[in-house]
């Protein structure tokens, strides 16, 4: 006797979280699919986007993903209108990653709101540094390093993280001859460390796609903190498995930044994108609002919670961002 088939609600769910997940020359060609099921037509005039004073938002994912894990929130943001980029963080250890996502940042013209997921907010401190284009940083369930510190070390401070364990060690030949190691998850733990608010289906297949780091990155003291000069925004997963949450409240704190918690795991962008989207319209709207944002240090506290109804609130030097009311839970 075979099983019933899933509803179609989770069908979709199913198949757009695994689009999201797959590489991003897969999905090129495709519009950008939502963890819920919809889709948006991007907007293509970007030239518009530049004429109504919006910054481009360029996006930095973490370890083991590639660029199409922020897909759910590039179509959202497109459909805002603005310009997006999704850059390619190569995870070869912070001074590789942050020289070439520099590169990036040098090639837009304009002011740029900086996103980073995870290892890539470790990536968008160092990158940002001495670019007076980046006028807001956001960080998503992500490191937050200052100065002189190791993610190894921070890592440390705060209990909560189950991703030590998990990691699996792979040599590898490195271009100079010598040989360095690859770290990934061990794909039986994916789901549980990394996403275990996605459907298992999806993360099977995230898993199994996975792009390491070196091992080097979290070992390679960090040589500037752009967060220090310039105003940032924090989502906290309160359900994170790979940062401990208490560490991403540190982090927030320490910086005095906007900050947000969604009750997700560490992959919120996928599970909660209208959230992580919010928090970054946020962000480029107080930025156009007020350039000089980084002198107030103001701090704000929201709240979303899986499976209920509410306004995400994010207030910032005198701007209030009310989020429209809706359900950021399971289906």
């Amino acid at each position: 006797m075979t099983s019933p088939p899933a509803p179609r609600s989770q069908r979709r769910r199913i198949h757009a979280v695994s689009a999201v997940l797959l590489t991003a020359a897969a999905l090129s060609t495709s519009v950008p699919a939502f963890a819920d099921g919809g889709a948006v037509t991007p907007s293509t005039d970007t030239k518009a986007s530049v004429a109504e004073g919006k910054p481009t938002v360029v996006l930095v994912h973490g370890a083991f993903v590639d660029a199409s894990s922020w897909n759910a929130v590039v179509g959202r943001l497109q459909s805002n209108g603005y310009r997006v980029i999704a850059a390619a963080n190569p995870l070869r250890g912070l001074p590789v990653d942050s020289a070439y996502i520099a590169s990036v940042l040098r090639s837009v013209k304009g002011p740029i709101v900086l996103v980073g997921q995870s290892y890539g907010g470790a990536v968008i401190s160092e990158a940002a540094t001495d670019n007076p284009n980046v006028k807001a940083l956001v960080y998503v369930s992500a490191f937050m390093p200052d100065k002189g510190e190791t993610l190894g070390q921070l890592g440390a401070k705060f209990p909560g993280s189950e991703l030590n364990p998990t990691l699996v060690q792979s040599p590898v030949k490195n271009a100079d001859g010598s040989t360095g190691t690859d770290l990934y998850v061990s794909p039986d733990k994916f789901r549980a460390v990394a996403a275990a608010d996605l459907p298992e289906a999806a993360t099977t297949v995230a898993a199994a796609a996975q792009r390491p780091i070196s091992a080097t990155a979290f070992t390679d003291k960090v040589t500037s903190a752009a967060w220090r000069t310039i105003p940032s925004w924090v989502a906290v997963a309160t359900n994170d498995k790979a940062i401990p949450p208490d560490l991403e409240r540190f982090q927030a704190k320490r910086a005095g930044s906007h900050t947000v918690e969604i009750e997700s795991s560490h992959s919120v962008m996928i599970s909660h994108p209208d959230a992580v989207t919010d928090l970054v319209l946020a962000a480029a709207r107080a930025e156009s609002a007020n350039p000089a944002l980084a002198e107030t240090g103001l701090t704000a506290l929201g709240r979303v919670g899986v499976g209920a109804a509410g306004a995400m609130i994010i207030a910032g030097a005198g701007l209030v961002v009310a989020g429209r009311k809706r359900s950021v839970g399971r289906e």
